[in-house]
């Protein structure tokens, strides 16, 4: 090999042996821990998933038994369909809450940062104490919100957790009020992006403030839209924690959603192979979700090709 060559070699690799080596070592730790706490456990779930593994004992292998089980439950269909109902109350009024309260909050009016705070507070609230806190508010006989309905309606309140209809609505609600900050933070962040230029030139051509909204600000903040939904459906279709402090599946099952059915699965009856198999049937269901809304983005999000 000449001289020049090896220059030529060197400068389209300008990083020598020990360089390369310092960059491994630095990025090492990442992933090391991506492998040990993300990919092992992936592939572990997926063999527990094609097993019998009981609590004790040795584990049998069994193929694809459990997603054929799965099928052929009929409680899963039903859960699942607790999990989508849960869903589909959740995403839309989070998202239209969340981008009424940015289109109020929007604005650098005084004031208008202690609302922001009051409204986001709760995000960062522990899940476990706000649903404790709003299951005694939802309380039959003692609960504020029915002590509110007895002082200026003279209405005796339901048992609002312990009734079929009610008590997915009021899971509902509590997550929606939970994590609305979060988005409004989000949209808030959208709406201040919106070049002044536009609102300007539609208020020249006489436009109305129905039409901006829809024409101008709507278009404008379409990218922020579908990564609140994006998130949002992920996130509903994931519920645990409300579920399991507040109704714990019930009544009747009416709120037992998909994640509290993996749990009842692995830790109270142990079933950790059953429970392995419905853990990636969600995980294909939010990818299958994911991956329809990432297609369908094409046909409504701004900016994009």
């Amino acid at each position: 090999m000449s001289g020049e060559q090896a220059a030529a070699i060197k400068k389209k690799h300008p990083l020598s042996r020990e360089a390369a080596i310092t960059g491994w070592l630095f990025v090492a730790p990442m992933v090391l821990g991506f492998i040990t706490f993300l990919i092992a456990p992936l592939v572990m779930a997926f063999y527990m998933s094609l097993t019998d593994w009981p609590i004790l004992g040795d584990a049998q292998f069994i193929g694809f038994a459990n997603y054929k089980a799965i099928i052929a439950d009929a409680e899963f269909w039903k859960i699942l369909g607790n999990t989508f109902y849960f869903s589909a109350g959740l995403v839309p009024l989070n998202i239209i809450l969340a981008l009424g309260l940015a289109l109020l909050l929007a604005k650098g009016k005084p004031g208008m940062g202690l609302f922001r705070t009051a409204i986001f507070v709760p995000v960062m609230t522990s899940l476990i104490v706000w649903a404790i806190v709003w299951k005694y508010l939802f309380a039959t006989d003692t609960g504020f919100i029915n002590q509110l309905l007895q002082l200026f309606f003279g209405v005796q309140g339901p048992a609002w957790l312990y009734n079929t209809q009610l008590a997915m609505p009021a899971v509902i609600v509590t997550s929606v009020l939970k994590n609305v900050g979060l988005n409004m933070v989000l949209f808030i962040a959208a709406l201040q992006q919106v070049p002044a230029q536009l609102y300007e030139a539609a208020k020249i051509d006489g436009a109305g403030r129905r039409t901006v909204f829809f024409q101008v600000t709507v278009p404008m903040i379409t990218p922020t839209i579908f990564l609140t939904v994006i998130m949002t459906v992920i996130g509903s279709l994931k519920v645990f924690g409300q579920i399991y402090v507040m109704t714990q599946g019930g009544p009747s099952g009416s709120t037992k959603v998909l994640v509290y059915y993996i749990w009842e699965k692995a830790f109270k009856l142990f079933e950790f192979g059953y429970a392995s198999a419905l853990a990636y049937v969600l995980f294909f269901i939010i990818l299958i979700f994911t991956l329809i809304q990432w297609q369908l983005r094409k046909r409504w999000v701004f900016h994009e090709n």
